[in-house]
Order: structure tokens, then C-alpha cells, then sequence
């Protein structure tokens, strides 16, 4: 393989004393020329490469086909209408519709693939007004977290003037009266820099619609603290904001309110990070919080805002972890997890147990939103065979019907998804998802594609991705392990998997691997792994601990350099996950296992195609200098190539036919090197 050339520095800076090389690190300014050139370079051989395979345009055919479908998003019921997502099929964005009721023909409320020719401006989030006559929207340029908000009239279809820039990691909540909402947003980044500078001093805003952003009321910042966050959401009968405080991804966070009848000052309700506190929903004063304090498996409880030392336990712990909780129309919805696939479960306000909520098989079902006073509510179910279903439940009488169900162009009943266990290196039992063909055989050499994520306390459940069911339709088996540090299984199993606990995430990856091959479900020459953000770091690193385990290797938009990751965008949120590398002792567990900083010259590294995005958050120079480091080290023949998008991000609002096109391409390459007979 004739590589770009890539220039070596001999950079050698001294962290706690000790010397660390960084020979790519003129590859951190995405700003230069040279940077640009080498990406260039870059693109141009990875498109050499895979744009030969003759697979290839079998494969965007078919990934097109499969993509043709209608699907939805949960209906949101405001003024007695109802406001949707829908996409046709193949449009590049889905397009906000409203339906005066649930059998009336909907309308275009606002349709973002007229707003650019290659599809890369997206929808980020909405929230409708509740009279259902104003509907503040955020758009994403090139797949940016930026974002900026607009106000349109339902009505007319027309926007007002309003225009909020500087918008991330923010949604609107409106006031009872239609006249305004709250959101969040930080000081301008400096010009230049808005894609890698670190985004502190974040602000909640007060916006009155038909004013300027510069007129927009600041309701709460904090000066002394700038890496906390705040998301105000207004309760569903208009009396309080509620103000979830965040800092970063840690697990714990704050929970503020202000009484918007009386404009009273913000009170601090759990003042104390020293555990997660999720607002479910109020009646009159008494505010339901779903909390893991003194409950590692997670709980519900009350606070009467007149006695806030009084905490009343509405449903207790149990042996399931419940991962959300919802009010709507004077019911509680527990949705619980066990062994990562959903349970549902009705309850009345004061926690005594009605009803489970009747699912179609196991999997993943998400949703059941709404107001105290509705009488239904809406969720979506799937699982790696079930396209995502839309039902409708009766609240009083408990009877689920279909909303929307989609047709996929793809026979389910050829297929079968099974959970399995394994032990890891320390003997702790994982689970495993495995989706493939009915009747396969363990002979070895069936093709096979694991993923997993394992952080931020963020469950690993069943789900369909239509795009991979080319693999399944190409003999191969799609993997999905369930590891430490992420949400399946409550508190200890996350603290398991981070901090100084980190490399037992790796461990439990490569043991999904070698149970794979050892149960003769694959082989080395027929695995491949995938991962994307802190996947992509459990790819990186499991691809340079243990580069003689598998026959090809996909990172997508990875965390790659775990010493510098903190000086970037939001990367300082991270260190509740990895721990912060100006810290001695979280530097020598990162060190041990950073990927870019563990690749070894004269190793056989396994086919690599690196993903990313100029636009993610996740700054490219992870990807980027990893790509370097493994192209310059690389001692075998595979290939070690990067794919570079322009104008796109950490992959929410990517275009669907970008999707495709990336799709093909990741698909073509494993073909190709997993030496499948269908490569060609």
C-alpha cells in the first residue's frame, strides 16, 4: 500500500515527567493547509481503494432499497393537534408534519431538504407551543452541534424574524402563555475556532418570541462553576421551571426550580451532585424524581416542595435497573431493563402497581411521553429483526394498537437474534447479542461483525439498522455485546467499566471475540469489530491490544488520543468516564491504553478503515493522527485506510444518502478483507 506521505515531528513533550512523542500533532490544526492537503491525500487513496470494488455498488444498490421506506417519529400531541417526524424513504432529512387527528391526512410543517442541495442542513430538535400555534426549531449545518433557532407560525407556515445562534446541547420549553421559551446557549466561540474550542459558561435564556436573541432574559448562569450546564424544562402545568444541572457526562447532577407564578429566585431542590436526579413530572407541589441515590438499581421518588427534607419512595428499587419514568394522563411509566432488553410497567401516583404494558417480543421499546391530564400515549418498538414499530396505549383501558409500522424491503422470518453469555477475563458474566440466518452453522467461518460501546452509563439495547441487514443477507452474523460501563445493569456494572476500572470495557470486548471464535461462530480471518465515539476507543484499543484477534477493524469517530481528548469542544465532560489527564494518577491508566499512544512499529495490524467527520465533536485529530501513527507502523500487508466527510458530524442529522454511501464503503471493505465469497 503506498500511503500518503505524512510528515514525523520529533515532538517529545514532558507530561508529569515523563516524555511523550507526538509526532503528528501539526495534525490537531484542521485550519492549515497542510492538514488539508493530507486529507486530501487521504480520500483520495481510500476512495482509490474501495471505489474498485466491484461489491461495492451491489452493496449501495441494495443499502438503497433497504432505506426506502416510510418512518416516523412519536407523535406529539399540543392544541389538539399532532406533530410528527416522517421521511418517505430516501430523503436526506425526515420533515416535521402536523394531523388534526390520528386519521386525518398530516400537512408539511417545515421540510429541511429545501434548505441545502446536499442535504447536510438537519433538523436538531422542536417543541410546539401549547395551543399548537408556534413551533421553535433548531437547525444543524454539516453536522455541527451548533445550532440555531427559529420560530415558525403553525398556522401560516412562516417564521417570525427570531434568530438564536451559539445554541448546543439545548431544547426549547415553552411557557403556558405561547409568548416565549427557555433554552441555552454559550458566548460566541472566537472566529475560527468554533469547531475544536472548548465550550464553557453555558447560560439559560428566557426568549420572548418576536424579539431579539440580544433582548432574551438570562434566567440562570453560574460564573464560579463554567463547566456546569443547564436544561429548563417547563412543567405540564406551567407553574415551574425545572432545571436540570449538568456537568459534562457525569452520572451525578443537580436539580434546580423556579416558581413562575411568583418569578421567584431559582431554588436549589438537590443542591449536591452526589447522584443522578431525572424531573418525571409534578402534581401541584409534589415533584417525582427519578434518583439512584441511596439506590443503585434506580428509584422513584417524591419531594413536596413545602417539606423538601421529606423524600416519600414511590416505587422502590427493584432487581431490574429502571432506566426512565414517565407521567402521562395520572399514571406512572417505569421502564425497566433486564438483561439489556425492555419491561414496561404502569403504576398509579402513589406507586402502587396497575398494569405491564404488553410488549410484541424482546427488544427495545422508548417513548411513552406526554401531559397528566392526556388520556393516551405513544412508544416505539424494535429489535435487530423488528423494523421500529409506532403503537398507541389507552391509558384507562390498557390496549395497545399500531400507530405505524414500516415495510422493509427484507424477509425477518429468515432470521433469528439469540442472547447468549460469556465470561470475561475477571469471570464476569456478559451478555451477547447474536443476529443471523436461521440454521447457521458453527463451522467457523461464518463472517462475523461485533460492536459495543461500554460507557457513559448508556445501555447497549436490541435495535434495527436496516443497513445491516446486507451483512445478514451475505451469510453474516452481527454481534453485539453488552460490556461494563455502560447503563444495563445499574450502578456497579457502569463504575465497573470507567475511571482507573476502564481497560475491564477492552477485557470484556476481546472475550466477546475470542467466545465467538471459541464456539466456532467465526475465526480470526472472518471477524470484524466496530465502534463509534467511545466505541471507536473500544475499537482503537482492543485493535492495539490485541491485533492478531481479528481480520479487520472499523472505528468510527473515535475517542483515539486519551491525553489530549479534554482540550477540545465538550471533551473536558468526558473525564467522568476516562478520568482527566492532567491528574497523575489518571494519566497513568489513560497512558496504558490510549490507542494512539500504543501503536507499535513492526506489528501486523489487521485492515483498519478509520471513519470521521471535518464537523464532529469528536475533533478529527483523534482520527486523524491515529491513521498516521498506524499507517506509518503498520509491519503487514493489510491496508490502513481513513475516510474523511466533509460537512458531517457525529452522525445525528447525516443525510441519508451520505448514510448510504458511507455504508457501502465500510460494507465493501470488510467483504473485501474478511475475503467473503460475495467480495467479488
Amino acid at each position: 500500500m503506498d500511503y500518503p506521505r505524512t510528515k514525523r515531528l520529533d515532538f517529545v513533550e514532558s507530561i508529569h515527567g515523563r516524555p511523550i512523542a507526538d509526532p503528528y500533532r501539526w495534525l490537531e490544526d484542521d485550519r492549515s493547509e497542510e492538514t488539508a492537503a493530507w486529507v486530501q491525500a487521504q480520500n483520495a487513496l481510500t476512495n482509490h481503494c474501495l471505489s474498485r470494488l466491484e461489491v461495492r455498488e451491489r452493496l449501495k444498490a441494495r443499502l438503497t432499497e433497504l432505506m426506502d421506506y416510510e418512518r416516523y417519529g412519536l407523535p406529539v400531541r399540543k392544541g389538539g393537534r399532532y406533530f410528527f417526524t416522517r421521511n418517505g424513504g430516501l430523503q436526506n432529512q425526515a420533515v416535521v408534519v402536523m394531523a388534526d387527528g390520528l386519521r386525518a391526512e398530516p400537512r408539511v410543517i417545515l421540510d429541511p431538504n429545501s434548505l441545502s442541495e446536499d442535504g447536510t442542513v438537519a433538523l436538531f430538535s422542536f417543541s410546539v407551543s401549547n395551543d399548537g400555534r408556534w413551533m421553535a426549531y433548531a437547525l444543524s449545518s454539516g453536522g455541527s452541534d451548533w445550532v440555531e433557532w427559529r420560530v415558525r407560525n403553525v398556522d401560516t407556515g412562516q417564521d417570525l424574524p427570531d434568530l438564536i445562534r451559539w445554541s448546543k446541547f439545548s431544547r426549547a420549553s415553552w411557557t403556558p402563555d405561547a409568548k416565549g421559551f427557555f433554552y441555552s446557549a454559550y458566548d460566541p466561540p472566537q472566529k475560527g475556532a468554533e469547531l475544536q474550542q472548548k465550550n464553557q459558561f453555558q447560560k439559560l435564556y428566557y426568549h420572548r418570541i418576536g424579539t431579539a436573541q440580544s433582548e432574551d432574559e438570562l434566567v440562570y448562569e453560574r460564573k464560579d462553576q463554567p463547566d456546569l450546564g443547564f436544561g429548563g424544562q417547563v412543567t405540564d402545568d406551567g407553574r415551574y421551571l425545572v432545571i436540570h444541572v449538568w456537568h459534562g457526562t457525569h452520572r451525578e447532577n443537580r436539580l434546580f426550580y423556579k416558581d413562575l407564578a411568583s418569578d421567584g429566585p431559582v431554588i436549589e431542590l438537590f443542591p449536591d451532585a452526589d447522584a443522578s436526579y431525572g424531573f418525571v413530572g409534578n402534581f401541584a407541589t409534589r415533584f417525582y424524581v427519578h434518583t439512584d441515590k441511596d439506590a443503585p438499581m434506580q428509584r422513584v421518588i417524591a419531594v413536596d416542595l413545602e417539606r423538601p427534607v421529606e423524600i416519600i419512595e414511590v416505587i422502590p428499587e427493584s432487581k431490574a435497573v429502571l432506566h426512565s419514568a414517565s407521567i402521562v394522563g395520572g399514571r406512572l411509566f417505569a421502564v425497566y431493563l433486564r438483561d439489556a432488553h425492555t419491561q414496561v410497567r404502569v403504576h398509579s401516583l402513589g406507586g402502587a402497581f396497575e398494569t405491564e404494558v404488553p410488549l410484541p417480543g424482546i427488544g427495545t421499546a422508548s417513548g411513552f411521553g406526554g401531559d397528566i391530564a392526556d388520556s393516551e400515549t405513544f412508544y416505539a418498538f424494535s429489535n435487530y429483526t423488528c423494523p421500529t414499530t409506532l403503537y398507541r396505549y389507552d391509558i384507562e383501558t390498557g390496549k395497545t394498537d399500531v400507530f405505524k409500522k414500516p415495510d422493509v424491503k427484507f424477509d425477518p422470518d429468515q432470521y433469528e437474534t439469540r442472547q447468549v453469555f460469556f465470561a470475561s477475563k475477571d469471570g464476569t458474566r456478559v451478555p451477547l447479542f447474536l443476529t443471523h440466518r436461521k440454521g447457521l452453522a458453527c463451522d467457523g467461518m461464518n463472517p462475523t461483525l461485533l460492536g459495543g460501546y461500554g460507557g457513559f452509563n448508556i445501555p447497549v439495547t436490541p435495535g434495527f439498522y436496516p443497513m445491516d441487514i446486507v451483512w445478514l443477507e451475505h451469510g453474516g452474523v452481527i454481534a453485539v455485546a453488552c460490556l461494563r460501563g455502560g447503563g444495563e445493569y445499574g450502578k456497579a456494572w457502569y463504575d465497573g467499566g470507567r475511571l482507573k476500572n476502564k481497560q475491564n470495557v477492552f477485557d470484556d470486548f476481546i472475550a466477546a471475540a475470542e467466545y465467538l471464535i471459541g464456539e466456532k461462530i467465526t475465526s480470526t480471518p472472518r471477524l470484524s469489530i466496530r465502534g463509534g465515539s467511545n466505541g471507536g476507543l473500544l475499537v482503537g484499543a482492543c485493535l492495539t491490544q490485541r491485533p492478531d484477534l481479528y481480520g479487520a477493524c472499523v472505528p468510527y469517530v473515535g475517542v483515539l488520543d486519551m491525553l489530549r481528548f479534554h482540550k477540545f469542544t465538550i471533551g473536558w465532560g468526558w473525564c467522568s468516564d476516562y478520568g482527566n489527564p492532567d491528574v497523575p494518577e489518571d494519566f497513568d491508566v489513560l497512558l496504558r491504553y490510549s490507542p494512539y499512544h500504543n501503536v507499535r512499529e513492526g506489528t501486523a495490524y489487521p485492515a483498519t478503515l478509520i471513519v470521521t467527520g471535518d464537523h464532529d465533536r469528536v475533533v478529527p485529530l483523534h482520527s486523524f493522527k491515529f491513521a498516521a501513527a498506524l499507517q506509518h507502523a503498520q509491519a503487514g500487508t493489510a491496508p490502513i485506510l481513513i475516510r474523511i466527510e466533509t460537512r458531517a458530524g457525529h452522525g445525528a442529522g447525516k443525510p441519508v444518502s451520505m448514510a448510504i454511501e458511507e455504508a457501502a464503503d465500510v460494507f465493501a471493505f470488510l467483504m473485501d478483507n474478511l475475503k467473503m465469497p460475495t467480495a467479488g
